[in-house]
């Protein structure tokens, strides 16, 4: 596919049915990892079912991005932002599909970490600013990057985190306001100390506060900073191996907690103090899935190793609530499964079902309230899969590594709407914003939008 560095397919989009406006409410943006508070949905917005990257048909525009990163666009208003490392060897190799290996990849030459900020209805890159330079602290995984974690945005600063490289906070202007140094940060399995995969947990940013969920084989820790002066308002540590998921924040009804993902700490911090509410144990040993909220309950799943649970947990949940042996739900978790989940994508929880992708194309479907097993498809010809599922207008929208999308029907009842390829690798979860689902590829952002919506702005 040869195509210029930024292909304008058509000019921008008026949106039938939203206003455009300088600060849009919040479940409208796309802020963090998988959007407001990593629901991975957005309504009210008219995505898509079918695109045609060779003829361009609903493809709004492509702009190529350099180097290699798994981080997924986040979306304020009009402003797109990505992170990208660039290899000073120009190493961008992945191995991508089902394998077991624990490799890394040797390469040893100095990078770029690079912050993108992107105008989302033309591609056009508005600035770029260099966050660091140097030989990475510690080596990727075949199949990561060394710009896993998404950025995180509040409509007023962006905040982007290169796990050992640190932890950067812009304008969006592009300044940079302050930078945070937390020293080597060696996210590998526990079971090999010596293996380095790279770090990947997203920050998230809510009421002014920046908060980061930082689990490796050390002193690892969850903390708070302030994100106009980056200075440390609390931290807590973790007695955790490594974990690559992300936080997230829980706030209704005066519960105002950070919930995380692990294996032996699985639970909740208090969002202003950083005092541990509640934990849970018995998770995967690899854990990856972003906590997601819905119905109520709190939805945390994990995979790897002698247990892949999904927990239904009550946020008023307190103390240790871990299960008995043999039990699969008390006081404060409603329903778990103790197999099955999926491993590297989070969950769904999308109207009254949880969406469960496995890495293999096996997709669970889940009465969310109760656990009860609607139904189980196998996606044909999944070689692969690590991006998170997205869901709108009533259809979810999943990426498998070799460069398709899948369109599914939501609901009771499996329907396969299209599968649509993008022609390269697809790692990273997409993003939506009005009527515009993005893609991060490996070598290009795409944004894809209907035909019938385009008119001049």
């Amino acid at each position: 596919m040869n195509l210029p560095k930024t292909i304008l397919i058509t000019i921008p989009i008026l949106f039938s049915g939203l206003i455009l406006m300088g600060q849009a409410d919040y479940m409208q943006q796309w802020p963090q990892f998988r959007g407001p508070f990593a629901s991975g949905i957005i309504e009210n917005v008219d995505l898509p079912e079918r695109w045609n990257i060779n003829t361009g048909e609903n493809i709004l525009w492509e702009t190529d991005i350099p180097g290699l990163g798994h981080s997924c666009p986040v979306v304020w208003d009009d402003k797109l932002f990505v992170t990208t490392a660039i290899s000073g060897s120009g190493n961008d190799s992945l191995k991508v599909g089902l394998y077991g290996d624990i490799d890394e990849v040797g390469d040893r030459s100095v990078h770029e970490f690079w912050l993108y900020c992107i105008d989302k209805y033309s591609g056009e890159v508005l600035w770029k600013r260099l966050a660091h330079q140097g030989v990475p602290r510690t080596e990727r995984h075949t199949k990561a990057s060394h710009a896993n974690p998404t950025p995180a945005t509040n409509g007023k600063y962006v905040v982007a985190f290169f796990g050992s490289e640190g932890l950067y906070c812009y304008d969006f202007a592009g300044n940079l306001l302050w930078k945070k140094d937390f020293g080597t940060m060696n996210a590998g399995p526990y079971s090999d100390p010596d293996v380095e995969w790279g770090f990947a947990s997203s920050p998230i940013l809510h009421e002014g506060r920046v908060v980061v969920q930082c689990d490796f084989l050390g002193d690892g820790f969850i903390a708070s900073l302030d994100v106009e002066t980056g200075k440390e308002i609390w931290r807590t540590p973790r007695d955790e191996i490594s974990t690559w998921s992300s936080p997230n924040f829980y706030n209704k009804g005066g519960l105002r907690q950070v919930v995380v993902n692990g294996w032996n700490q699985i639970g909740a911090y208090d969002f202003d103090t950083g005092k541990q509410l509640w934990s849970l144990g018995a998770g995967g040993d690899a854990p990856t899935p972003t906590p997601v909220f819905a119905h109520d309950l709190i939805y945390i799943h994990g995979s790897h190793g002698r247990w892949s649970p999904i927990f239904a947990i009550r946020p008023e949940a307190r103390g240790d609530i871990t299960l008995d042996k043999d039990s699969t739900s008390n006081e404060f978790i409603v329903w778990s499964i103790k197999r099955g989940a999926a491993y590297m994508p989070t969950n769904l929880v999308y109207g009254d079902y949880l969406y469960n992708l496995r890495m293999n194309g096996n997709l669970s479907c889940f009465e969310a309230r109760t656990g009860e097993l609607i139904y189980k498809e196998q996606i044909p010809d999944a070689m692969g899969i690590t991006a998170s599922g997205v869901a709108s207008g009533g259809k979810l929208y999943y990426s498998l590594e070799q460069g398709d999308v899948l369109v599914v029907k939501a609901g009771p009842d499996f329907k396969l709407i299209s599968r649509n390829s993008l022609e390269d690798l697809l790692m990273a979860t997409p993003a939506i914003s009005e009527d515009m689902i993005f893609f991060r590829t490996q070598n290009s952002l795409i944004a894809v939008a209907e035909s019938r919506h385009r008119a001049a702005r």
